[in-house]
């Protein structure tokens, strides 16, 4: 089995370090991840510049890891062009340092890192590890991905199928099980600080807090605040269907 693990908190993230030691012994593992923090850099990638790329001794685990000055999405391209001596059997890519819940995916560094390995033909899976008050782990989050990577490369899901995963922040033994799950309704209330930097120029800081929404019993929302693992099907093809025929119209010749 030949795995390329990545995600958007950067190589020396302990998301990514749970990821490695679950999956080491299933096969060949190349890791291409970030060289620094690149959240919510959506499917972003570098086209007006150089990617540095230097060869990482990942933790003395058996591995080749990659620290690349990219993008994730730039993180799975050049692995798949560049770095693999095989073709890829799954891209993994987490473990991410918050949710990636509803519309969060759509900013997401590590569900569009595994969206391009959809794109690329490779049965993709995201896995992040929701924030809370309670007992993060990413050990148990990695339990859970590797769960679900098994049952996963046992079905034949259409090709472009990503599986977004998010584990509750909760001890393992709290968890009350794995649920397949649509994407909620996410909203925050965003708000930009106005600050000085040392020149006296103006600058802006995002923050903010998530709107609580009402979110019915299928999502990926409600599932982790009930305290299960939630399991999102997705694919990349955004079309609204029923609104092709509609606009057709607008352009019909009376």
């Amino acid at each position: 089995m030949n795995i390329l693990i990545t995600n958007d908190d950067g190589i020396d993230s302990p998301g990514i370090y749970a990821l490695t030691k679950q999956f080491i012994h299933e096969g060949n593992v190349v890791i291409s991840a970030p060289d620094r923090q690149r959240s919510a850099c959506s499917h972003s990638i570098t086209m007006h510049g150089p990617i540095t790329v230097l060869q990482y001794s990942f933790y003395n685990l058996n591995c080749k890891a990659y620290a690349v000055s990219g993008t994730p999405v730039d993180c799975v391209k050049l692995a798949y062009e560049k770095f693999a001596e095989e073709k890829f059997d799954v891209v993994l890519s987490g473990i991410n340092d918050g949710g990636n819940l509803g519309s969060d995916v759509l900013y997401s560094g590590t569900v569009s890192a595994a969206i391009e390995g959809a794109l690329l033909g490779i049965p993709s899976i995201a896995i992040s590890l929701s924030q809370g008050n309670g007992s993060r782990d990413y050990d148990a989050a990695a339990h859970y991905a590797y769960e679900i990577y098994r049952k996963y490369l046992s079905e034949k899901f259409l090709p472009g199928t990503v599986l977004n995963v998010n584990v509750p922040p909760v001890k393992k033994d709290e968890i009350k099980g794995i649920i397949a799950t649509s994407l909620g309704d996410r909203k925050y209330n965003n708000n930009y600080e106005e600050r000085l930097d040392p020149q006296g120029n103006i600058h802006y800081w995002l923050t903010g807090d998530i709107v609580k929404t009402e979110n019915n019993n299928a999502t990926d929302i409600y599932a982790v605040e009930n305290n299960y693992v939630s399991v999102t099907p997705m694919h990349f093809e955004l079309t609204k269907y029923e609104y092709i025929n509609k606009i057709s119209k607008w352009f019909m010749k009376e």
